[in-house]
Parts: structure tokens; sequence; C-alpha cells
């Protein structure tokens, strides 16, 4: 059999021998090939750069002289082609009595009603243009060729986004348009301080991005580590912004997201505000921000919409439960098998009865019913939307009450498992959630093996973890380890908005957000009569 199995692999190895090696070819050719006069010629080399693409359309038009338009179906509002583009040169040519020719000048200065037109003068230039939704003009006996904005492809609307939903605030959100994007921001910080930076990456997608910031707000050594790292990004494409935060973030292999992701235009834009850097990709509504410190994944949008008395006791809240998510199954375990005397004795009772005819330890019992319970979480994501939330909450009812009546596991064990989710369901970030739904089963193994000091030391584990992690050269932890008093006023509560005078301190030479002295005081009726 050894020997059968080596003879194919060396067959193989003769059949393929002839043939080139994936990583051998080029993926785009990158020569810059200028364009001739001869317009024949031009046409055969575009032909040629996209042969078998059924969807780019040779369109020649018989003028004085010859006129070759070329664009992708599918891309490009046909109509307006129609009207704008190809009456405009015919009805050009016929009006021309004097026999002059029309040339690429006169087209683009005196036929084409079009906003955005640009000149370039190779082959590459021309098929960029093309497959970026524009159309290419190609004149006999010019060496340039015209490029003309005439997008007109299918995009989803602005709708509010389904993962950010809001009980206050903005309803709309990002889609898959680059453009559509940029301006929801624009229309938010009508500033010329607001700057947009466009970059390319993707050798074969050619994937359209935009750096975002606020000059004299952005701290410069953020925006050129920005700059730099997405720089250096070379890949074949790039289908969504995830791709281009697995390039750029500091630790991989950290649970915890170092670079906020958003859906909301308004988060981009109070983020922009505070001196940090936004990265939209096209073709996807999630928008990048960094930096990203621990604090932000736990703050919600309506904490900026909603009076700061209201806000800080839902921080409160939030936070208890972001405890409860992360600890209290390993709490329930590490007491109920190596603490008993910490538990007060009705309830020590009551869980011993509960667990009478259970086969499983209480390690066993709660690592079971957290992986089906996570199992039915992802069902219900998997699934329809129809049916989602009725496969998980249906799923989870009827598992656990079949479990407890067949006594797999104990009622407080489910009462534990369902606790946690819901706990976990508090956390506003998704990927910041995940982080903990991911921490939750090594502190349940550390209190299955050590009880509470297996807790304690993992809890060290994930502190000093938190304390040398950083987001581009900013402290994870900040600003609560390294301690910056003026910035505790939006970590642990929200202060008022007339408090929060000063930038977080990553910002750049202006942290100042708004005068001092703005407090409510309003003046008595009395006080007016006097």
């Amino acid at each position: 059999m050894f020997r059968w199995l080596q003879s194919q692999k060396h067959s193989g190895e003769n059949i393929n021998s002839n043939q080139p090696r994936s990583t051998d070819l080029p993926l785009l050719n990158d020569q810059e090939e200028a364009l001739c006069t001869e317009l024949a010629i031009n046409e055969e080399k575009l032909r040629d750069s996209f042969r078998a693409c059924t969807d780019i359309v040779f369109r020649s038009v018989s003028s004085s002289p010859k006129v070759l338009l070329i664009f992708a179906d599918g891309l490009i509002d046909t109509r307006t082609l129609d009207e704008v583009v190809l009456l405009p040169i015919l009805n050009g040519t016929s009006n021309r009595l004097d026999g002059d020719a029309i040339t690429a000048e006169i087209i683009q200065d005196q036929l084409l009603a079009i906003a955005q037109i640009q000149t370039v003068s190779t082959i590459n230039e021309v098929t960029d243009g093309i497959l970026k939704a524009n159309i290419a003009l190609l004149v006999a006996g010019e060496n340039k060729a015209i490029i003309a904005d005439l997008k007109g492809f299918e995009k989803r609307s602005v709708q509010e986004p389904a993962a950010e939903a809001s009980v206050r605030g903005p309803r709309d959100g990002f889609t898959e348009t680059l453009r559509i994007n940029t301006s929801l921001i624009r229309r938010r910080i009508r500033s010329s301080r607001l700057k947009i930076e466009s970059i390319t990456i993707g050798r074969v997608s050619q994937t359209d991005i935009a750096i975002i910031y606020i000059e004299g707000i952005v701290s410069l050594t953020i925006l050129e580590e920005v700059r730099r790292r997405i720089g250096r990004i070379q890949i074949d494409g790039v289908i969504e912004s995830g791709y281009i935060e697995e390039f750029i973030e500091d630790v991989t292999w950290s649970p915890f997201p170092q670079i906020q992701n958003t859906e909301r235009p308004d988060i981009v834009c109070a983020s922009l505000l505070e001196g940090k850097v936004a990265i939209i990709v096209d073709n996807t509504p999630f928008a990048l921000i960094a930096p990203m410190t621990f604090w932000t994944g736990l703050q919600a949008v309506e904490d900026y919409y909603e009076r700061s008395i209201y806000t800080t006791f839902i921080r409160f809240v939030r936070y208890s439960l972001f405890n409860i998510a992360l600890l209290l199954p390993s709490m329930y375990v590490a007491l109920s098998t190596f603490h008993q005397q910490l538990i007060p004795m009705n309830l020590l009772i009551s869980i011993a009865n509960s667990r009478e005819g259970v086969p499983f330890p209480t390690f066993v019992e709660t690592l079971l019913m957290e992986f089906m319970f996570e199992g039915l979480r992802e069902a219900g994501i998997r699934m329809p939307k129809a049916v989602g939330s009725a496969v998980s909450i249906v799923g989870a009812l009827v598992i656990g009450q079949a479990a407890v009546q067949a006594g797999i596991v104990s009622a407080p064990v489910v009462i534990v498992v369902a606790t946690t989710g819901i706990a976990s369901f508090a956390i506003p970030r998704y990927n910041f959630g995940t982080a903990y739904r991911l921490l939750r089963f090594p502190m349940l193994i550390f209190a299955g093996i050590l009880g509470l000091y297996g807790i304690i030391g993992g809890l060290f584990l994930m502190i000093v973890h938190l304390l040398g992690l950083r987001s581009f050269g900013v402290p994870y932890m900040s600003p609560v380890i390294p301690q910056i008093p003026q910035s505790l006023k939006d970590v642990f509560i929200r202060a008022p908005r007339w408090m929060m005078t000063e930038r977080p301190s990553f910002a750049g030479a202006n942290k100042k957000r708004i005068p001092e002295g703005q407090q409510p005081n309003p003046t008595r009726r009395s006080e007016q009569n006097e």
C-alpha cells in the first residue's frame, strides 16, 4: 500500500511538472503600458485584458473620428449613459458642419455633462477606471482616454443598524457603499478639518479604503501608525473590514478586541471628536475605530443621549452583569465543590437535594450546560430570523426542563447558566461579549481544579494580560491604569456633558473639548424682578 501511494505521488508530480505553479503566476499585470494613437491597437489590448469577461461592453460610435466606449454592464446607469454621453457625441458630430473632427478635449469640455471626469494615459488606468464603475472613452488619433463617473449599481438604502439598535439616537446606519458612508459622516461634521484619505488594497479585489480623522484633534503619532500598518498590507482581496482588522491589531492571540467596529455613523463621529481614527472599507457597513480601550467595550450608545444620572446607574448595572457573565458559573462550581462552608446552610441543603440522583460532578454538568447554551445561541444566529429566536428560546426551555426531570443535571445549574447567558447579553459590543464567552470556559476549568484559588489565579492572569495590552500605543486599561483623573469622568460614571471639558489623553495637541463654566444656572423669577 505504501509503495502504491509513493508511485501515485511521483506520477502526479510528473503529470503536473509541466504546469506552472499558482504561486509563480502574477496576479495582475503591473506594467504601466501607455495608450497609443491607434484606436484598433488600444481596443485589442483592452479586449485582451477583459477576455472572458462577458459583462464588459465595447461600444463603437461611428463619429468623426471614431469613438470607443467601454463600460461594465450592471455597474453603470445605462439610461444616463444614453442621454449624457451617446446623444451628445452623436449630435455633436452631426452639428459640426465645418468638418472639424471631434477631439477628446472637445468631448470632455463641451459634450459631456458629467461632474467627475479625468484623463488617463495607460492601459491599467483605463481598466481600473472601468472596474470602479466608470465609463472609458477612447478617441481615434488620441493617446489618452476619458474616465467619467456614471455609477448606477444596485445598493442598499440607509437603514437602522440591526446589531446596534438604540432607544434614543439617530436611526441611520452605514451601508455597503463607501461614498454613502463618508457622506453620513460629512453631514455630521461639517468642517474642512475632517480629512478623508483614500487608499486601495487588494491586488485582485482593488478595494477602496478611507482613513478618516479630524486635523488638529487626532494624535499624529496614532495617525502615522494607522497609515503605516494599513500601507504594509499585501493581500489578494479585501471582502470585509475584518480582513483589515486582523492585519493591524496589536496582539492577534488576545481574546479582547483592540479595534472597535460599528455600523453607526454617530459613534464614528463621536470617536473622531475624541481624537480617534476611523477606517471605512468599501462593500461592508462595519467601520473600524482605533485606538480602543477596555472601557469602550462596555459603553453603549444611549450612554451619551440620556441624562447622566440615569446613564451612571445603568453603567453600574451593566458592570455587575459583566462580572456575573464572567464569574457566576465558576463561582458556583468552586463553592459547591470545594468551599461548601461558605454557602448558607439552607441554600446548601437545597442544592444538595436538587443534586440527588445526578450522575455527573458539578463541574461536568455545568460545563455541559454551558456548551449546550452556546450551541443554542449559535443555532439561533444561523437559523432564519423567523425561526431563529424560537429555536433558541424553546430549545433552552425544553432541553433544560427535560434534563432536570431526567436527573441528568440539577436545577441550580440550569438557573446559573441561564442567568449567565442573560448577563452576557447586556454587554453592548458583540465582539467584546464574545471575549467573555470565551474566557468563561477557562475560568470554569480553573474553578473545577483549584476552586476559589483557581478563580483568583485566572483573574490574575487576565488582569496581567490586560495591563500589558495596547491599542496603537494606547494602554488598553487607560484611563484607569495608568490613572488619568480628568478622563475618569466617563468610565465608571458618565458625568454631565458640561463637566467633560477635555478630550482623552491620547488626543492631539487640542485637548480642550468645551470651555469651562457652562454648568446650568437658571435665573430665578424673583431675581429678574429685582
